[in-house]
């Protein structure tokens, strides 16, 4: 058995603050929304790179890119790799670019090296996961899963009445490639926690198990617009204060079925003006839990709510389920081949479930795969501020790259410095 190998941490962290630059913010995020001139320039960056790195690009017809460095064999399915480029509208340099840019450091870290691997290696950015832009989220992972057939996701508008499938047209990402009949040997995805329990129990890398299943909604509340001064209280249907309930009832209700999670992160209120009772409400949902029967639980807590809101102020409220996924577990040989991989590493770890929704949740439909997850300080992301060190991206990255060398099957290496030897046994071997 041979040390396992790191990759170059300085080379990823300018990597990272180089694509940090498009879409940055003032106070030190980035806001590259889905599918606008932003999102292309990081994707053209990108592929710059993944080319100058060796790799083949193909694009599909909902704009996943793939990336892919040749196997030995080709006829074989790649161990494959990848998450986003897209982010929030106040977002931060590391959500989902980071699954991204470690995907392509292990690429460069492979060439540095030598080392070829029997099946291919391939990494994939996927379009528009954060949902923020167009709803829902994970669309390209989603449609290649099957989750959403191409066409309806083309047809998606954002708030502005834009189609995703002309902007994708128009920023030169519909691709040719099919989007079904994806495979992978493996799969993993590298991303930042996005929560606190990593930093709290001091653990330098998370081994995701599963991830916590979601249901969205879409909410629209009608009531009637009236003066703000001559109409008296009791005669109000009042849009804005049936949605103030709702919001309170959702944080109940998460906080009755710990440790899920509710959250109120979209509205619109009409006809918005100081002077006039608010007559229409829009607004999102957003309810998790890791127990399925608990997130069922949830939803018909929220219905309940909804006919009693309704019954009580005599507002109308239309709740539409806009997207649902059950817990998933991940694979239990590419779990352990990054809990073997961190433990060569010597790196502390614990096992964690995904809190948030991650592009490897609907990659497991059809491929074996796992997360390695690093700590972001304080937990805080979808924010500006949101924060790691080159350190802990190095030790997350590093542990991909051993866990995509135990299932990719290394042919050969050159191992002439000692300090750049790596483990080659396989995770049947362990």
């Amino acid at each position: 058995m041979m040390k396992p190998l790191k990759v170059n941490k300085a080379r990823l962290w300018d990597s990272l603050m180089e694509m940090a630059k498009i879409g940055a913010t003032e106070k030190g995020g980035c806001c590259r929304l889905a599918l606008t001139d932003l999102d292309r320039q990081a994707r053209d960056l990108y592929i710059q790179w993944a080319k100058e790195a060796g790799c083949s690009i193909r694009i599909d017809a909902v704009g996943n890119i793939m990336a892919t460095r040749p196997g030995e064999d080709m006829s074989l399915a790649p161990v494959g790799t990848g998450s986003h480029l897209d982010t929030q509208p106040t977002g931060g340099k590391f959500d989902g670019v980071f699954g991204v840019l470690s995907g392509l450091e292990v690429v460069r870290s492979l060439n540095d090296h030598g080392i070829k691997t029997r099946h291919p290696v391939e990494i994939s950015v996927w379009t528009n996961e954060e949902g923020s832009r167009f709803a829902p989220a994970m669309m390209g992972s989603g449609v290649v899963s099957g989750r959403f057939t191409l066409q309806e996701i083309l047809d998606k508008t954002d708030v502005d009445g834009i189609r995703l499938g002309d902007e994708l047209e128009r920023i030169g990402y519909a691709g040719d490639t099919p989007v079904t009949g994806r495979e992978y040997h493996a799969f993993f995805e590298t991303h930042i926690e996005q929560g606190p329990y990593l930093e709290a129990e001091d653990k330098v890398i998370g081994v995701v198990t599963g991830g916590q299943g979601q249901r969205w909604y879409d909410v629209e509340l009608t009531g009637q617009e009236s003066h703000a001064g001559t109409t008296p209280m009791h005669l109000r249907t009042d849009a804005l204060t049936c949605a103030s309930s709702l919001i309170l009832a959702v944080q109940a209700i998460a906080q009755q079925h710990k440790p899920g999670c509710g959250t109120v992160g979209f509205m619109q209120v009409m006809p918005n003006s100081r002077n006039t009772i608010p007559g229409k409400i829009n607004l999102s949902v957003d309810l998790r839990h890791p127990d399925d029967a608990q997130l069922s639980a949830m939803d018909a807590e929220l219905t309940k709510t909804v006919e009693r809101l309704v019954a009580e102020t005599g507002v109308q409220i239309h709740l539409k389920p806009i997207w649902y996924y059950a817990p998933i577990p991940f694979d239990k040989n590419c779990i352990e081949a990054v809990r073997g991989s961190a433990a060569d590493l010597g790196y502390s770890h614990m096992d964690i479930i995904a809190g948030a929704g991650h592009d490897a949740c609907y990659v497991s439909d059809f491929a074996p795969t796992s997360m390695v997850f690093t700590p972001c300080l304080n937990g805080i992301s979808h924010n500006e501020i949101e924060s790691t060190t080159a350190e802990e991206c190095e030790a997350g990255c590093s542990v991909l790259l051993n866990a995509m060398l135990r299932m990719a099957e290394v042919v050969s290496a050159d191992t002439d410095r000692e300090e750049e030897t790596l483990v080659l046994h396989r995770v049947g071997e362990l």
